[in-house]
């Protein structure tokens, strides 16, 4: 299978040789994380065995396979594990953000992202009641990507506006992904090892994919098939530290406890599948190709965007020739308002203050989604130039966390459209 290049405006953004390199060495990082191609590796069937990565599953004449993908990179997913299990396929399903989609054995439930509704309490549903319809010689292969933590919305009460409003209220306080992921655990019978639980008896193996700064299984999706480590009292203490209940005035939020028996995941084998760290190594290999230095600097960054911009910039400064610095992770924005725009673009909005002549930075969500339709930004002295031509100044628009209108109005924005993968973000700094 053909790769297809995932940037749609790669012809428009080529304004010297510098930037067709890095939207080059970008792809690259872009086709290493490619769903369809990723599950083709690393899912094979063979008379009796069904093969995931190292394992080897053995499956008697009776045995019935089922397919539950949940995530960003469900659909791509399925439609591979179609192609792979065939007839094999017993009945699965599909909940993903994605439109107007169908497949010729799974059922595709649509779902909302980034928050949840009605219509991903529904997806949820079915995928538990497919579940609890599997015996103990029956093989679940679950795909868990990013985005499966709001997907999974079975709450206590089946009031899914609650947790609308506590986790807005978490992400305009600046809690970070693993905090607000602890607080979604135990806000649905749904996530943290719930999904293994429901499977029990059959067997369940999960390829995960990771969004998740350090990979820990246990929050990626809020780890739907992964025996839970957290409690209520970390939701709790997490909902206390950003004054939640106060927020949303709701004075008695219901939390609920995840399971913590290991019966239920001692036939459950968990296995990442692809993480940022595959697209790094691919973006390292492909800067080599094209002469220069390349180095991964953090695998797993955090902090406030522009934070991060002016640390990356001041590292990059002190490079020699050829250089190119690799970061993935995930930044956050604090207190934005009403700004438009995504923690991408507005790392590189922040970093037009401090590039030179000979350097370059590019941030995208993997997702090919940063808060809106781009999927990033491209930072570079030409971005200047088309600001200073359009009559605009970075430091007003960052002020007021407006980078999308910016990088709209400089023509500086990466379109993707919906990338079938989702491992956090990446961005890329390099020197002439």
């Amino acid at each position: 299978m053909l790769y297809a290049m995932k940037l749609k405006n790669f012809d428009q953004l080529v304004g010297s040789d510098l930037r067709k390199q890095g939207l080059l060495i970008l792809e690259a990082g872009l086709a290493a994380i490619d769903t369809e191609t990723v599950i083709r590796n690393t899912v094979k069937l063979e008379p009796g065995v069904l093969i995931a990565g190292d394992t080897r599953h053995e499956l008697s004449d009776s045995a019935r396979v089922f397919f539950v993908g949940v995530g960003k990179c469900a659909v791509e997913g399925g439609r591979a594990i179609e192609g792979i299990l065939g007839e094999r396929l017993a009945d699965g399903i599909v909940l993903d953000i994605k439109k107007e989609t169908s497949f010729a054995k799974l059922r595709y439930y649509e779902a909302t992202h980034p928050m949840p509704s009605e219509a991903n309490m529904r997806g949820t549903d079915a995928i538990v009641s497919l579940l609890r319809n599997a015996g103990k010689e029956d093989i679940v292969l679950f795909l868990i990507s990013g985005g499966g933590s709001t997907m999974l919305c079975m709450p206590e009460e089946r009031n899914y506006e609650d947790e609308v409003a506590i986790l807005a209220a978490l992400v305009a306080a600046g809690a970070n992904i693993k905090e607000v992921n602890t607080v979604r655990k135990h806000l649905s019978k749904a996530r943290a090892g719930h999904l293994a639980e429901f499977a029990y008896p059959a067997r369940s193996v999960a390829l995960i994919f990771s969004d998740v700064p350090g990979d820990d299984i246990q929050f990626i999706a809020s780890g739907p098939t992964v025996r839970d480590e957290t409690t209520v009292a970390d939701a709790d203490a997490v909902l206390t530290r950003y004054h939640v209940a106060e927020t949303c005035n709701l004075p008695n939020i219901r939390l609920i406890e995840t399971p913590k028996s290991d019966i239920y995941f001692e036939k459950t084998t968990n296995m990442i599948a692809v993480s940022n760290l595959t697209a790094l190594r691919a973006m390292e290999e492909k800067a080599k190709e094209l002469g220069f230095r390349p180095q991964t600097v953090d695998a797993h960054i955090e902090g406030e965007a522009k934070e991060v911009a002016k640390t990356i910039i001041e590292k990059l400064h002190k490079q020699r020739s050829k250089a190119v610095l690799l970061y993935g992770g995930e930044t956050t924005v604090t207190g934005a308002g009403e700004g438009k725009g995504g923690r991408n673009q507005e790392l590189a909005l922040a970093a037009l203050g401090g590039v030179i002549e000979g350097e370059l930075l590019i941030s995208v969500a993997s997702d090919g989604h940063d808060n809106g339709e781009y999927m990033g930004a491209i930072c570079d002295t030409i971005t200047l130039a088309h600001a200073s031509q359009a009559g605009i100044a970075p430091q007003e628009f960052l002020k007021a966390h407006n980078s999308t209108p910016f990088f709209e109005r400089t023509g500086d924005a990466l379109v993707s459209g919906p990338t079938g993968s989702n491992v956090s973000d990446l961005m890329l700094a390099m020197k002439k």
